[in-house]
């Protein structure tokens, strides 16, 4: 992002990013808890900003080195300090996409939570696929038949993702631990709007399609 600040902080239609995606989990009837996992030494959480989020909003300071470890971590908080066993459905969503709604979280966990393992929001593959070679020339055209961009949330049970986090700590995302254990999640079909906050450029995105749905 280009910026001294951590991407999660960066204003973003006159709040932190990280509140927007927060919030929604917040608002969404069906969530008991939402749990943020920081780092023990991160003295950028706006505690004052979020503070209209609790009591339902929980703040663990047990991040760890990659995202896997942090989640890792947080699941076994969780299990210490906040009574949730193995069975609960936890939803891990990444704190830079904003544009999450609660209908969308709805709609993940009817679908997911109908399903023996769970699963992901996800959207199909729709642009022609290159793939490059070592000097950055093409390669080959990849088929984009059956492929989908991984958004999240992704909703798995409390002690299954634990344990598969705990075998595959290398893993990019949740979905893959689980993969890893010979298990099929489900894809739930999920528009390009809840999109990750990679580059600047797309702050000013997320800005107009918040501000456009009037939720800014």
């Amino acid at each position: 992002m280009g910026s001294a600040d951590p991407k999660q902080y960066l204003p973003l239609a006159g709040r932190p990013l990280i509140w927007h995606a927060v919030s929604t989990l917040c608002a969404t009837a069906a969530i008991a808890r939402v749990f943020v996992v920081l780092a023990a030494d991160d003295a950028c959480w706006p505690a004052a900003v979020m503070a209209s989020l609790e009591p339902k909003l929980q703040v663990l300071r047990c991040g760890g080195v990659t995202r896997a470890q942090s989640v890792c971590n947080g699941l076994q908080a969780m299990a210490d300090d906040y009574s949730v066993v193995a069975e609960d459905w936890v939803l891990v969503h990444d704190a830079a996409r904003p544009c999450l709604t609660v209908a969308l979280v709805e709609k993940l966990i009817a679908e997911a939570g109908a399903d023996a393992v769970g699963g992901l929001l996800a959207a199909p593959v729709v642009d022609t696929l290159k793939r490059a070679d070592a000097d950055g020339h093409l390669m080959a055209t990849v088929s984009r038949k059956g492929l989908w961009q991984a958004q999240t949330p992704q909703m798995f049970r409390h002690g299954m993702l634990r344990t598969a986090l705990r075998r595959t700590p290398d893993v990019t995302d949740e979905a893959g631990a689980i993969e890893a254990l010979g298990l099929k999640p489900l894809l739930v079909a999920s528009p390009a709007t809840n999109f990750k906050v990679t580059y600047p450029a797309d702050l000013q995105l997320a800005g107009w399609i918040l501000q456009n749905r009037g939720q800014a």
